[in-house]
């Protein structure tokens, strides 16, 4: 339906000019006071007015779709061949080869080529682009910078609410912590890292076994997804071939993958001969095949294995500090330590604060446990050899970080103090000796500059709000990895000062490290004086209660009254010794002629009984005898007067 309306006019106002007169004004509308409205005003003061030069502007903000990226390649494989030539013939290819290099054609463009090779060459060999003029300037500005460290990336499985939502990384809603991580050995633009969740009882059915290798180039998607059978505790790069790694289950699985084959194990141990407990450790061994590993779990146990023939470890080792190897007595390793400097040894951090030493080459299983280091109140969680010394290695636990040296046994030769927080892992810088990284429960990373400060790190960062879980250093020390218990990864890149190595620093360190084990040498040695005085006198008072023969009642009876007799008869002597004292002081000349009834001890006026008599008369003579030795000591002194 449509509405219209009709506008009339005549036809003979069209078009007619305006025409404007004088009028006088005229009121419209008149609004009288009103008295009573008045006293309700009420006057503002002060005023105040703002005016905005530029126009006000309104703000808007949208929710637009996350861009996601993902990388391509095109692996380029040998070609060109005719189609004749198959190239996998060596025959074939070397008969064209040949006929190929006596055409004329080839020869000459082979010589066309060589002239401008040959001009590359020389103008590269001239000059050298890449060569640092001002090395030493760089040096002192970064002696000056203070330490510092920034976020280069972040990793994760849910990164953001829009992840959240869209779930395009992780679809498990359970949130699973980055237990280990391992760097690429070769490029170290690729992290390997291990998810799992480690809370008794918190496995649900739905929760997912998959384990990601990252490019750091592409963090929106991980390269390779890695699928065990069981969640990954532990997962670590071959050094000798970057395609190959191995991890070791939450079930006690061992597992290995090539990663030119996919994200599917090659090869699984079975369980009846794998570990009983989660496996926290497992690293590569130097071996001419690069095959060999070894692993660590908290059932006691360390196995030897090869990947070629996972059905059963070469070689085992039960952590039994009593070394009887027997395997309830065992202790639970709980992290493991490696030194390819030092082939046949390694080192096991347990749960219960013990480090324990061994030697793979010892001829017996005993033998193999050399030495054991105690100074944690809880479990190891990281142990780390110093990689300028080797003999000096560090462990986290508990609430400290502590230096240990081979040489001392009994305790730590330098310790961090005691944080509020739990400690969860730490490592050794690769390019300065004296620094060492530590991560604590509260998603706080410390740097630690024990040339620098002893009491506080030179640095700390809080990286998250989450606990830490795992931390790993890249091989050029300057960009650190730090796993949290949500499954976080964050990368951190350290200043240059604290990834470069300063002058003179090697010597200082050394003179440090010796400094401190002379100190804990010498302790060592007063405490176990110490300790073998305190034993010898534990065990004489041992011997003289096994000898001592057993009284009966009736003899311990008429042993404590005859020592309660004595007891009398030496203080009434005493008492008599004392008086007679006194009396002597009140008569000088007292002697045998003194009257009976000025005596004391007198039972009567002039009575006196024969032990009263006798008593006197030895007095008397004691005292004659003492009068005598004075004279002689007068006569003597006279003498030696003349003699002068």
């Amino acid at each position: 339906m449509e509405i219209i309306y009709v506008y009339t006019r005549k036809r003979s106002e069209f078009g007619r000019p305006c025409c404007f007169s004088d009028r006088p004004a005229k009121v419209n509308v008149d609004i009288p006071p009103d008295p009573s409205v008045a006293s309700e005003f009420i006057l503002r003061n002060p005023v105040d007015r703002y005016v905005q030069h530029t126009s006000d502007m309104s703000e808007h903000e949208v929710n637009t779709e996350r861009v996601e990226v993902e990388s391509r390649g095109v692996n380029h494989v040998e070609g060109g061949w005719p189609k004749d030539i198959n190239p996998q013939e060596v025959e074939q290819t070397i008969r064209f080869r040949k006929k190929v290099e006596k055409d004329e054609h080839y020869i000459n463009t082979i010589t066309h080529l060589g002239t401008l090779m040959e001009h590359c060459v020389k103008q590269n060999n001239a000059i050298n682009i890449y060569e640092e003029y001002f090395g030493e300037e760089e040096v002192a500005e970064a002696e000056d910078e203070p330490p510092s460290a920034k976020t280069i990336n972040v990793i994760s499985k849910l990164t953001s609410f829009f992840n959240v939502l869209l779930s395009k990384r992780d679809p498990n809603v359970t949130k699973r912590t980055a237990t280990h991580l391992s760097w690429h050995p070769d490029t170290c633009k690729k992290l390997a890292v291990a998810y799992s969740s480690l809370e008794f009882q918190q496995n649900t059915k739905d929760m997912s076994f998959d384990s990601y290798i990252w490019d750091l180039e592409n963090p929106n998607k991980p390269e390779l997804v890695l699928k065990p059978s069981s969640p990954l505790v532990s997962l670590e790069y071959n050094p000798k071939d970057s395609h190959v790694l191995v991890g070791g289950c939450y079930n006690g699985q061992i597992a290995y993958w090539d990663t030119r084959r996919g994200g599917l194990p090659v090869e699984v141990s079975t369980v009846e001969v794998s570990h009983r407990d989660p496996v926290y450790g497992a690293i590569w061994l130097q071996s001419k095949t690069g095959t060999e590993c070894f692993s660590a779990s908290t059932d006691g146990q360390v196995l030897w294995w090869d990947i070629r023939k996972l059905s059963e470890p070469t070689e085992t080792l039960v952590l039994d500090v009593t070394r009887k190897g027997l395997l309830e007595n065992a202790l639970g390793a709980v992290t493991l330590e490696f030194e390819p400097t030092m082939p046949t040894k390694f080192m096991v951090g347990t749960e219960q604060g013990i480090v324990i030493a061994c030697n793979r080459k010892a001829k017996t299983p005993p033998e193999k446990i050399t030495s054991t280091y105690s100074g944690h109140h809880g479990p190891v969680y990281a142990l780390a050899r110093n990689p300028f010394y080797p003999k000096i290695f560090l462990t986290v636990g508990d609430w400290t970080a502590r230096i240990w040296s081979e040489e001392t046994k009994e305790s730590s030769i330098m310790w961090t103090k005691y944080h509020l927080s739990y400690l969860t892992d730490g490592c050794w810088s690769t390019v300065r000796p004296a620094v060492f990284f530590t991560t604590r429960s509260d998603g706080t990373l410390d740097v630690w500059d024990f040339l620098f400060k002893q009491n506080d790190p030179s640095l700390s960062l809080k990286v998250c709000d989450e606990p830490l879980s795992s931390l790993r250093l890249q091989d050029n020390g300057c960009v650190v990895g730090c796993g949290s218990k949500l499954g976080t990864v964050t990368l951190l890149e350290i200043s240059s000062g604290l990834c470069t190595l300063q002058r003179n620093e090697k010597t200082l360190a050394t003179a440090m490290f010796e400094r401190e084990t002379k100190r804990e040498k010498i302790l060592e040695a007063r405490h176990r004086e110490l300790r073998l005085k305190e034993r010898a006198r534990s065990e004489a008072q041992e011997t003289e209660v096994e000898e001592k023969p057993v009284e009966s009642p009736h003899e311990v009876l008429s042993r404590a009254r005859r020592e309660f007799f004595e007891v009398i008869e030496v203080e009434l002597q005493r008492r008599a010794q004392a008086e007679t004292q006194c009396l002597r002081g009140k008569v000088p000349g007292m002697g045998r002629t003194q009257p009976q009834h000025s005596l004391p001890w007198g039972r009567g006026h002039g009575s006196a009984s024969v032990f009263q008599v006798k008593d006197r008369a030895g007095e008397e003579a004691a005292a004659q005898g003492e009068e005598s030795q004075l004279l002689k000591d007068k006569e003597e002194e006279e003498e030696e007067k003349d003699a002068a």
